[in-house]
């Protein structure tokens, strides 16, 4: 489902793909609390997912690679992974990062069939770093 990761960790996120790689979908949130925006260029990229929200941008995250999330994309916008066995419709056309990909040449073909992916992100929590700091102690012996 697409979400937001809060005020908690903000204003930064950073997640490292290790193995298989995936599209991240990112959706505009509404401010007037209805559903979220789409674009025409995605509704066509995503015809095939049924009646679902088709996101607004997609990033194709490789394996091995490292997304950080701040600023706007924080703030306005929900992200999330389609529960697909596929990801479709992977190009230049669709796919907002595709000029920046290491390797294009894997996903020529147009499709990708998903297989098993591990993330590892990372946050600063401002609550818990203050308390770790408080109780310092306790792993000192």
């Amino acid at each position: 489902m697409p979400h937001e990761d809060g005020a908690a960790y903000y204003p930064v996120v950073a997640t490292v793909s290790l193995g298989a790689p995936i599209i991240l979908d990112v959706l505009e949130k509404r401010k007037d609390g209805e559903e979220p925006q789409e674009s025409h260029q995605s509704r066509q990229a995503d015809q095939q997912m049924g009646p679902a929200i088709a996101p607004q941008y997609r990033i194709l995250q490789e394996r091995r690679s490292l997304l950080v999330t701040t600023g706007r994309l924080y703030t306005d916008f929900l992200h999330g992974i389609a529960e697909r066995e596929t990801d479709r419709d992977l190009g230049p056309e669709s796919v907002c990062n595709w000029e920046l990909l290491g390797n294009q040449d894997g996903f020529n073909r147009g499709s990708y069939a998903r297989r098993t992916r591990i993330s590892l992100t990372y946050r600063d929590v401002l609550k818990v770093s203050k308390l770790g700091n408080s109780v310092k102690f306790l792993g000192s012996r």
